[in-house]
């Protein structure tokens, strides 16, 4: 036990820190006898000759934390880490907002000073948080993005994808002369379609302040601008949905799926729309399987007239 202490004076009398600083990298060799066998001691981070048992370097630094974790939820409630970025902020969440509750760290009101003094810092956080005029437009359309996706339902990634879609359409200046509502809308449109979720046009146009017309007239120039690659819908992509909203059994889903496919192959959904044809084909199968449902019912779930259910039908 006396030779690992006697080495380790004799390095912190012979080397110092340059010397040390220049035998970092490859090539390293201990100084007393020329060897390559150097081990690094995990627990201390030390650099230990193998050969004569030189502590060559004792001062590495730990770029780990501070404290250690023996399971996932004891290592989530030690991590201080803040949020992820994410792209359906127009700052990427990096910077910092001020809360509106006028308390203290330990919950006690503030003084009448005090809360103007954190409202003059609220009001000018928000100034500097938008730069110019495109980080203005960029953070209304994405506030837009984002109430729109909650109320159609979506999952988080089409929010990311349909941010990336918009970022992408700011920078090639393609929001030129269009409203920020509409290119937002329908940037989250072909954000549903390339993430596979089933919206059509007019529940997307519901939750929107622009008419129908012009999310499709944005959307296809959008599309055609950014070589957007989409797929035609899979009217199946419905049918879970349409469904659920009926109150069909699991055997009525099974059938309509078999009359579309069969109807695809046939040629037969080419140029119809996804929706009419996911909606005539829950209401064939409700008719073959015993759970008949009008064409009123099935109408009103799939948003369409009962005209196109009996056309399709």
């Amino acid at each position: 036990m006396a030779r690992p202490n006697r080495q380790r004076e004799r390095t912190r009398k012979s080397t110092s820190n340059e010397e040390t600083t220049e035998k970092e990298g490859e090539g390293q060799q201990c100084p007393e006898c020329s060897s390559e066998n150097l081990v690094t001691n995990g627990d201390s981070n030390e650099v230990v000759c193998e050969e004569c048992g030189l502590i060559i370097e004792e001062q590495n630094i730990d770029r780990g934390p501070e404290w250690r974790a023996f399971n996932h939820s004891e290592r989530e409630s030690k991590s201080r880490v803040g949020a992820p970025t994410t792209q359906t902020m127009h700052d990427k969440g990096l910077t910092t907002q001020i809360d509106w509750k006028d308390k203290d760290a330990y919950g006690r009101s503030l003084s009448s000073e005090k809360r103007s003094q954190m409202n003059r810092l609220r009001k000018w956080q928000e100034r500097i948080r938008t730069k110019d005029a495109g980080e203005r437009n960029l953070q209304f359309a994405l506030s837009e993005i984002d109430r729109m996706a909650s109320a159609l339902g979506v999952p988080r990634s089409v929010r990311e994808v349909s941010s990336v879609i918009y970022r992408r359409a700011l920078k090639e200046d393609l929001i030129r002369g269009r409203s920020i509502e509409g290119v937002a809308t329908s940037c989250l449109y072909a954000g549903c379609r390339q993430e596979g979720i089933p919206r059509s046009l007019d529940e997307v146009a519901e939750v929107s302040r622009v008419e129908k017309k012009e999310i499709g007239r944005t959307y296809r120039y959008i599309a055609q601008e950014l070589g957007l690659e989409m797929k035609p819908v899979d009217p199946k992509e419905y049918v879970p949905r349409f469904s659920s909203d009926l109150g069909v059994g699991e055997e009525v889903k099974m059938k309509a799926n078999e009359i579309i496919d069969e109807s695809a192959e046939q040629g037969l959904l080419s140029g119809k729309s996804p929706t009419g044809f996911a909606a005539a084909a829950i209401y064939a199968a409700s008719l073959l399987c015993n759970e008949k449902k009008t064409q009123r019912e099935v109408a009103e779930v799939a948003q369409v007239t009962e005209v196109t259910i009996r056309n399709r039908y």
